[in-house]
This record gives C-alpha cells, sequence and structure tokens, in this order.
C-alpha cells in the first residue's frame, strides 16, 4: 500500500479562498491528496474576512480535502468553536478533531490520533494563562502530551501552533511567538516530523538525532498564506507511518543529520564515558544514563493549587521541583484507588454518570480495579482492552509462542535480542510474585525449559520483572545473552544501582533456600519493585521508595549496555512488521517444540 499523502500548511489569518484555491490545484496537479494540516493562525486578523470565512463553514464555499487546524484564535473564532464544543456529536473525548463543518476539523487543546496510518501528536493554540476559553492550550493539555510521550510507538507527525526556540534558525529565536515549552515536549514525545508555523518564513531544518531514540527528527516550518515576502507557505509530505517499518528503516541517519538540538540538565551526557569500550570488560560507558547527580530524585510541590496529571497518573513528573503543579501523594494514593482525575483535581467531572471512574474518595484497601458503582463490567472491560488477556481483542496472538494452564509465553515485541521472550500470567494479574504458591511449580518448568533451550545455542539467560504499583498485567522477560558474558551480569546491575543511587538485596540460591520464595516472603502490594534472576539462580532485588525515581526500562537498558546493543535499549525502536514477527514467532516454535512443557 502506498504511503499517505498530506498537505500542510502555515499560519492561514483566513485567508480560505486564496488557500483552498492553492490546495485545489496542487491536488489535481500532483495528488491525490489524503489531508491537509494547518498549523498557526486559522482565523482572520481583521474582521475583512469574517465573510469569507463565514461561507465556507456554512457550506457556500466547499472545503475540497479533510482539513485539520490547531491555531484557534483570532477574530470571529470563538462562534464556530463554540457551536462546535456543543455539538452532541463532538462530545467525549475526539482525539481525532471535533467537525467544525464539512471537511473541517478542529484539534482542540491535544492529544494523539492515527491519520491515514500516520500517528499524529498535536498541541493547540498559544502559551497563555489569562481565562481564554479558546486559543490557548492548558498545562493539562501539556501534561496529557508528557503522558503520550510514555505510550508505545513511534509518532509519525508534532504538530504545533509555534515551533520550539531550537528549531528556528539564528535571528528567529529571540522572537515574539517561540515557545520554550514546545522545545521540553518535541524532546520528550521526539516525532519524526515536528511541523509548526514560523512567523512569515519558511524553514527547513536539518535532520536530528533524538536522546534515546534511533530514529530522527525533521523539522519544517511554514509561512503564512499570502505572505508579502512569498514564502512556501504550502508542502506536500509522504512519509512511510512508523508503525510499518523495519527497526533498520526507522533508524536510517542522513550524511547532514545533526546532534539533537534540546539539552537539559537532567540528559547531560559525557561524551567521553559515553564512547563504547571493546571487550567483556564491565564499563562505566555503558552506564552513561544512570548519573549520579540524578539519585534518589524526588519530587516538589509546586506553588499552584491544581495538580500535575503527570504525577498523579504516573507517579512521577519529568520537571521534578520546577514543576508549577502540586506532586501530591494522597491524590496519586486516590487515583491508584480508581478517583476520577477531574474530581480530585477542581471537585466535579463534567462526564457524570459517563466517566467510568469513582467521584468520591476512597478508604484504605480499595483497590484500582473497583470502580465507580454502576460500573460492573470494568474487569471485563480492562481485559478487552489489556495488551496480554488471552479474551482481549487487542492481544498480538501471533507472537505466542507456548500455552499452559497458569502462564503462557510470547516472543517480545520490540525485541532487544533474538528470542527474547515473555512469560505471562493467564490471570490478568499485575505480577507473579502475588499469585497462588501452585502456579509457581508450571513457571519453575518454565524456566528451566527455556534455559535448556538457550544453552543448547550456547545461551544463558537472565530473567527480570518490574513490579510496578500501577502494573496492571504482569510479564517476566527472559533475555538471552552470551554464556561467556554470564558472569558478568551481577557486576553490570550492581555498577547501574550504584549510579542511580541505591544496592541491591542478595537473594542467593543454594541447597537450603530457593530465591523466589524468598522474594515471594518480601512482597509488599503498597510498594514497587524489581527483581532479576542470575544465570547462577541467585535473584536480586530492589524495593522501590514512593518518590524514587526508578526508570521502567531498568532492566533492558542495562542488558542493552552489557550486549553493546544501546540503539535497542528502547522496544519503541525495534519495531518489526506482523510479517517478520509471524516469521520469528513460527521459527522459534519449531526449534522449542522438543524443549516445550505444554507439548
Amino acid at each position: 500500500m502506498a504511503p499517505p499523502r498530506i498537505l500542510l500548511c502555515g499560519d492561514v489569518l483566513g485567508c480560505l479562498n486564496q488557500l483552498f484555491k492553492r490546495v485545489s490545484s496542487v491536488n489535481k496537479s500532483a495528488g491525490p491528496f489524503d489531508a491537509l494540516l494547518c498549523v498557526g493562525q486559522f482565523f482572520p486578523d481583521s474582521p475583512e474576512r469574517l465573510d469569507e470565512l463565514s461561507n465556507y463553514i456554512e457550506g457556500g464555499s466547499e472545503i475540497p480535502l479533510p482539513t485539520y487546524f490547531i491555531g484557534d484564535y483570532g477574530v470571529g473564532a470563538v462562534k464556530p468553536l463554540l457551536a462546535a464544543s456543543k455539538d452532541s456529536a463532538n462530545l467525549g473525548f475526539k482525539m481525532d478533531g471535533l467537525k467544525v463543518c464539512h471537511n473541517l476539523f478542529w484539534l482542540k487543546g491535544s492529544g494523539k490520533f492515527t491519520l491515514h496510518g500516520l500517528s499524529v501528536a498535536y498541541l493547540s493554540g498559544r502559551h497563555q494563562s489569562n481565562g481564554q476559553q479558546f486559543g490557548t492550550y492548558t498545562q493539562d493539555d501539556v501534561d496529557a502530551l508528557r503522558a503520550i510521550a510514555e505510550e508505545p510507538g513511534i509518532v509519525d507527525f508534532g504538530v504545533t501552533n509555534r515551533a520550539s526556540t531550537s528549531d528556528l534558525p539564528h535571528g528567529f529565536s529571540d522572537l515574539p511567538g517561540s515557545d520554550s515549552t514546545i522545545s521540553e515536549l518535541v524532546a520528550e514525545i521526539k516525532p519524526r516530523y515536528h511541523i509548526a508555523g514560523t512567523k512569515g518564513i519558511f524553514y527547513a531544518r536539518e535532520p536530528y538525532s533524538n536522546v534515546d531514540a534511533v530514529h530522527v527528527t525533521r523539522f519544517l516550518g511554514l509561512a503564512s498564506v499570502g505572505n508579502k515576502e512569498k514564502q512556501k507557505f504550502i508542502h506536500a509530505i509522504s512519509p512511510t507511518p512508523a508503525s510499518t517499518m523495519s527497526a533498520v528503516e526507522i533508524s536510517v541517519k542522513t550524511s547532514n543529520t545533526t546532534l539533537s538540538p534540546y539539552t537539559y540538565a537532567d540528559q547531560t551526557v559525557h561524551d567521553n564515558e559515553a564512547t563504547k569500550r571493546p571487550g567483556d570488560s564491565v564499563s562505566d560507558s555503558q552506564y552513561w544514563r544512570y548519573d549520579v547527580s540524578q539519585k534518589r530524585q524526588k519530587y516538589g510541590a509546586g506553588d499552584g493549587d491544581k495538580l500535575c496529571f503527570k504525577f498523579v497518573s504516573s507517579g512521577a513528573c519529568p520537571r521534578g521541583e520546577k514543576c508549577n503543579f502540586q506532586h501530591d501523594s494522597n491524590a496519586r494514593e486516590q487515583s491508584l484507588r480508581g478517583v476520577c482525575f477531574d474530581f480530585l483535581n477542581k471537585g466535579r467531572c463534567e462526564r457524570g454518570p459517563d466517566c467510568n471512574f469513582k467521584h468520591s474518595l476512597q478508604d484504605e484497601g480499595e483497590s484500582y480495579s473497583h470502580r465507580k458503582r454502576g460500573s460492573e463490567n470494568a474487569s471485563t472491560n480492562r481485559s478487552k482492552e489489556c495488551w496480554f488477556c488471552l479474551s482481549s481483542p487487542n492481544i498480538e496472538s501471533h507472537l505466542i509462542i507456548s500455552i499452559g494452564e497458569h502462564y503462557y509465553c510470547a516472543l517480545a515485541k520490540g525485541p532487544l535480542v533474538q528470542d527474547h521472550v515473555l512469560i505471562i500470567p493467564v490471570e490478568h494479574s499485575p505480577n507473579t510474585v502475588s499469585l497462588p504458591p501452585e502456579t509457581e511449580i508450571e513457571l519453575g518448568r518454565l524456566q528451566n525449559s527455556l534455559k535448556r533451550y538457550y544453552k543448547n545455542q550456547g545461551k544463558s539467560v537472565v530473567f527480570f520483572e518490574w513490579v510496578s504499583k500501577r502494573s496492571t498485567h504482569a510479564n517476566l522477560q527472559a533475555i538471552p545473552i552470551p554464556s561467556s558474558r554470564a558472569a558478568a551480569v551481577q557486576d553490570i546491575f550492581n555498577l547501574a544501582s550504584e549510579k542511580l543511587g541505591f544496592k541491591f538485596v542478595v537473594l542467593s540460591k543454594n541447597e537450603n533456600s530457593d530465591g523466589r520464595k524468598v522474594l515471594r516472603t518480601q512482597f509488599d502490594k503498597n510498594f514497587s519493585f524489581f527483581y532479576v534472576e542470575l544465570p547462577d539462580g541467585s535473584i536480586l532485588s530492589h524495593l522501590v521508595e514512593e518518590n524514587e525515581k526508578f526508570p521502567a526500562q531498568f532492566g533492558r537498558e542495562v542488558l542493552a549496555g552489557l550486549l553493546n546493543k544501546a540503539d535497542r535499549a528502547d522496544w519503541r525502536n525495534c519495531a518489526q512488521s506482523k510479517e517478520e514477527e509471524i516469521k520469528m514467532a513460527e521459527d522459534f516454535k519449531s526449534q522449542f517444540q522438543e524443549f516445550d512443557p505444554n507439548k
């Protein structure tokens, strides 16, 4: 299938006749195109163009392509936007645009949606706090995008009203309109293309590398429609969606690729430490990510009276003490018990009875799985939405390689190495250590089978599990490593833990004790923890403190360092096509058949 064809446009400023005349001409000569994305101010600067605007909104003139806009301000903006907001067809969470009229869609606030296969993340309006109903984004919008940055997959288009300060050429970044908040968001989301309005100029920056990602970002700044300097205001693009690209394709860099223009104190990388060193020795260079200056970072409360969405939803906020919103541990706990964020933040929820969360504070002991009365099917709905529940329509069933009574095995999506396996409970359980004791027998058989399978290939195996308080469905990861590196695994994890400012507890396996049995006795559902089972059977465990910053991908990142595969530390950078995944699973099953305990 051919990649989608998209037209991009800068500030429209209400010049709809000129814009759509040009779009129709380009569509006829070089099309057909699938959609038009407009950045910068969409509505007029003066009342003279209100009739032109009304003519399209009321259906007098036709909009030739599905058109999406984010610059929701200007003369005449309030009336159509207010009508769109109240339209019953636009109620709920419509991240793919509120329909204003035929072929015209308003991307309100912030969000992410799929446009002809392309993943599009957007931030609408300007950064202001003057209480305007339209035309500005809020901190909640920014926090929502920060949460999107942690979701799986690569964002193809990052669409913002204005450019970040780091994207503009020299001499323009200090002009009104550039936005430092966008710099932070773009650095976190890492879109393949960042598209923005640039105050009257067309500017295509050289592609730049991203921190902690293998793909590059390309910035496109578009001039305003009808600008006097005749700068380019419309641009055609036809990128292949990242979701369909192989890991090799997504990581291609051109010769003019530059370093990332974004710098943060908490992402300082010392080049001399980042240089790879040959051999099997454990070196600091493999752990540049775990800077001692970051250890035990605590999250302070901001001065505002509003809650930080990022902290309440995930337990961590990358802005730390610089955040202007409250990092309230009690609110976080209430969120874990299923209380609605809007209720916690505002005292009310506009979704009312349609909301699936609780609208009252919950006593200790209530779990997240217990929704408000009237939501008896919440557990069923969660199973349908879960990636790992066998009953879910979202499960990647083609990756499953073995199914038992209590556990099943699947190949990892975006594997660190070949034969990277996940051991997953059949039951919708947040971890493997709190399951009934009888399930341990089956788990032990699976682990032993994998050990024999890997040993037959001259490899050892490292098992690890990240048990977060907000986990929904557990997975115990099994990653094969060359047997020659097995003796270095404990030293490597110890070094990485020291960089983060903690020490592992060692649970040794011997004839008198079993490390996993001891681990089960120490399990506390009120805390997150991480553990890794070494090739010799010993277990390293760490109980994560309430406000401790602990990387969710810690285990994978450390092993990526061990194997000199830092570019594969993030599974999203290792995406494969479904056809490649099917072949990978079939090959594994044919080789694993003689070891599979479920055959």
